[in-house]
């Protein structure tokens, strides 16, 4: 059974329809991507899972539909969202941020948690007290991954974690995400334009355009498709 099954997911802002029968899953501890320009749908993919946008179709997520339940329900059920942009409170210590993470758990687990983060992103454990405003772009992203390791999740979804990133940092941040993946046996939805990132970590990839699956594959068929290499790859 897939972790999550989306089928003929539609979405709307206002009376401007952004998806048109999406449909994907996800298996179990699998890293898959959604691959798409600006305006393909990939975002408002992300938010549908969320229920934070308004939507219809099918949701299924550990055997349980998503469809009808609020963002908070959802949070609970064990998916997180890291969203376009990190999302971190930029008033707020790093520790801060990490806490609103991990709000639903008792203080021993909190620590547990805490300590798992810190496993992946050391320099956070000396940097605990200063505002996550001050905090370099790349050091944002791995706090917002980290917030979302606080839930413990069994999927977390992840929004352009490479956007506005040097090269060297969406390596390492992308390294991580395969380490997180490996070691905690976490599923993954990465939607990213970043092709050559994304192929290179996902098992499973669709490319969205105009809110509609254009493609889909193993990350190996689509690396050898002629539409995915010189619309994303470049060659």
């Amino acid at each position: 059974m897939a972790l999550l099954d989306v089928a003929a997911l539609r979405a709307n802002y206002g009376e401007i329809q952004a998806l048109h029968d999406v449909s994907f899953s996800i298996e179990p501890g699998a890293i898959v991507a959604l691959l798409g320009a600006n305006g393909a749908g990939k975002t408002t993919s992300l938010r549908a899972i969320s229920g934070i946008v308004r939507r219809s179709g099918t949701i299924v997520f550990d055997g349980e539909a998503l469809q009808s339940r609020a963002a908070e329900d959802i949070a609970r059920m064990g998916i997180a969202h890291v969203p376009e942009g990190r999302g971190t409170l930029s008033d707020l210590s790093v520790w801060e941020n990490l806490a609103l993470g991990g709000y639903l758990a008792d203080s021993r687990r909190v620590n547990e948690r805490y300590e798992r983060v810190v496993s992946y992103f050391p320099w956070i454990a000396q940097r605990k007290k200063q505002p996550a405003g001050t905090l370099s772009g790349g050091e944002q992203q791995m706090l917002a991954i980290g917030r979302a390791l606080m839930m413990a999740p069994k999927l977390m979804l992840l929004d352009e974690p490479s956007l506005g990133l040097a090269p060297l940092i969406v390596h390492e941040i992308f390294e991580l995400l395969r380490k997180i993946n490996r070691e905690q046996g976490m599923a993954i939805l990465i939607a990213e334009q970043n092709a050559t990132m994304a192929l290179a970590v996902a098992s499973h990839v669709y490319v969205l355009e105009t809110g509609r699956v254009a493609l889909s594959g193993s990350s190996q068929e689509l690396m050898r498709d002629e539409r995915v290499r010189k619309s994303y790859l470049g060659y």
